[in-house]
């Protein structure tokens, strides 16, 4: 069954439609192939209209919806297959469920990837801690970037988070040293960086992971230090101004790349990433594989001093 959003509704009753058409040629053994085929026509139509002109809000929105693929699922469909080996644990407290990692290959090119996993059902999403990682979980990020750097292999790292855990247990395991620790690393790791916002990038918790050589954004994502809700919750005292703080937050792809905050944008099938996964992860895969080709080109000292130089670049204003 597919799950619609508030906004997709044209789209959720030509589906109503289509599927009445193929009960009644089932039924009554008329042929309504004419009719089936005008309908799908329309439904690409309708979708192409909405998601031309998708608002910041809704956007939020594409970017949370239950079926959209997470790290895993894109592994899964980019990488050479049965190549994924996960990692595990950050060799001092435990595992953490929310962000996972390993080595896996693309066209025989081993490469470690990096990414929040939030779960595919409500069992998953509470397993994975709704993808919100704890103090641990950066430090597993760090420890296999450092193990990717020792046997010369890019990392590739997939955000989509809400967050890192707010918890008290993670502020006393030092969840804010983790983070900055990860920052400081990262931007002195002599391997290619790529790191690639899949769904949400809220505040540190993405930002963890995301100091890379370039940062690209799936089109129907957003980036930003703080999320809608807790913006309008902050400024207003309600969630009611949700949809205000994302168009005043400029947290869309268009408008990160505007802002020169990232490199590049990756385009979505129509109708988002959940609605076409196999096609999602191809262009996906095209942008690890052309991007890793211009990186590897580098010298490492240059490559490191452009991603330092890119990242304090940022918010600075010359008047």
């Amino acid at each position: 069954m597919i799950t619609f959003l508030e906004f997709e509704k044209p789209i959720a009753e030509l589906y109503e439609h289509l599927e009445k058409a193929k009960e009644i040629e089932v039924i009554s053994g008329v042929d309504a192939s004419g009719t089936i085929k005008d309908i799908e026509r329309k439904i690409v139509e309708t979708k192409k209209e909405l998601y031309s002109n998708l608002s910041a809000w809704q956007k939020v929105l594409v970017s949370r919806h239950p079926e959209r693929p997470y790290t895993l699922a894109y592994i899964d469909g980019i990488c050479d297959k049965d190549s994924f080996i996960e990692l595990h644990g950050d060799r001092n407290v435990r595992d953490d469920k929310a962000l996972v990692g390993g080595l896996a290959s693309i066209n025989g090119e081993g490469i470690m990837f990096i990414g929040h996993q939030k779960g595919i059902n409500t069992k998953m999403r509470q397993y994975r801690n709704f993808g919100m990682p704890n103090p641990e979980g950066y430090r597993k990020a760090l420890r296999l970037m450092k193990m990717a750097e020792k046997f010369n292999r890019p990392v590739v790292c997939l955000i989509d988070t809400p967050g890192a855990y707010p918890g008290l247990e993670g502020e006393e395991r030092g969840q804010g040293e983790a983070i900055a620790r990860n920052l400081f690393e990262m931007a002195q790791l002599k391997v290619p960086i790529i790191c690639i916002i899949i769904g949400e990038g809220a505040s540190g918790g993405a930002l963890g992971i995301g100091v890379g050589d370039v940062v690209l954004m799936l089109e129907h994502t957003w980036y930003s230090v703080i999320s809608p809700e807790s913006c309008s919750s902050i400024l207003w005292r309600s969630w009611d101004h949700k949809e205000t703080a994302a168009e005043a937050l400029k947290l869309t792809s268009k408008d990160m790349l505007k802002n020169k905050l990232i490199d590049g944008i990756i385009k979505e099938p129509v109708g988002g990433a959940h609605s076409n996964v196999p096609e999602a992860c191809k262009y996906v895969k095209e942008a690890i594989v052309s991007n890793l080709t211009k990186l590897k080109k580098m010298k490492v000292d240059k490559r490191i001093e452009k991603r330092i130089e890119k990242f304090c670049a940022m918010g600075v204003v010359v008047e």
